[in-house]
């Protein structure tokens, strides 16, 4: 049985790469973003990468210059050395998933994306899976995990069949995604949403009038989307979506 991805997401607008603000020293997928974020009630989503020694980082790119100003894969140096790798507009390193974990503490819902680790979303995955849902183990609180491979969505649903999971989607451009064509014509059409067992998906904002998406919607899947930046933006989206994952503007909560 897929488990349902908890109503608690549909709620609280989620804040992406939790609640960032370079001016405020709150640089994206950082402890002071993830801080704020609870402290304001929204949900929150992060990404995850691993390291040499396959721990799960919560980091957004695969080069950790644009981040840390230190060149190079976060895959080739170890957990201990991301952790003291500094973060640009931060005090502190790159933190571990257990870090963030202990942060959130259940206080609000945690939507983690699983960056795609064989690099044109086939089957080489697996040590990122695991290392999350170790860390998962016996946390107390919304939590659901997603991923663009669903080799990787497939992995979870084998080794953590109880975990909510879905499928980050969008418009696969090919130039956008640094995909093949065919690859990105293949996952347009979100083909294998029942394959994977997968509860939600999370569209690209500007996609979201893609027929695929309306034939989901019209099956009660819910519909989260990427990245709104304006409520403006916000209010076009929820004509579609379910609930936003947002930044660079503080999301009205509902209600």
């Amino acid at each position: 049985m897929t488990p349902a991805l908890p109503d608690v997401f549909l709620q609280a607008p989620i804040a992406h790469r939790a609640l960032h603000d370079l001016s405020d020293n709150r640089p994206e997928n950082s402890r002071a973003a993830i801080r704020a974020a609870v402290e304001a009630g929204y949900g929150i989503e992060i990404d995850l990468q691993r390291t040499s020694d396959n721990r799960a980082m919560v980091f957004h790119d695969y080069d950790m210059t644009r981040l840390t100003g230190r060149s190079g894969p976060i895959q080739q140096i170890s957990a201990a050395e991301a952790q003291t790798t500094q973060l640009l507009h931060a005090a502190d390193g790159i933190p571990t998933l257990d870090e963030v974990l202990d942060i959130v503490a259940g206080q609000v819902p945690l939507l983690i994306e699983l960056k795609d680790q064989d690099g044109a979303m086939g089957t080489d995955v697996g040590p990122l899976e695991q290392d999350t849902v170790r860390a998962l183990q016996g946390y107390d609180g919304a939590v659901a995990l997603m991923s663009f491979n669903a080799n990787s969505v497939a992995e979870l649903a084998r080794i953590a069949p109880h975990l909510p999971r879905g499928i980050t989607t969008c418009s696969y451009q090919p130039k956008v995604e640094h995909l093949p064509q065919a690859i990105c014509d293949h996952l347009r059409g979100i083909p294998d949403f029942e394959r994977v067992s997968a509860s939600f998906i999370s569209h690209e904002a500007a996609d979201l009038a893609r027929p695929r998406v309306a034939e989901l919607k019209a099956q009660g899947v819910p519909i989260l989307c990427w990245t709104i930046r304006s409520p403006e933006q916000e209010a076009e989206a929820r004509k579609v979506a379910d609930n936003v994952t947002f930044e660079g503007y503080l999301a009205a909560h509902p209600g």
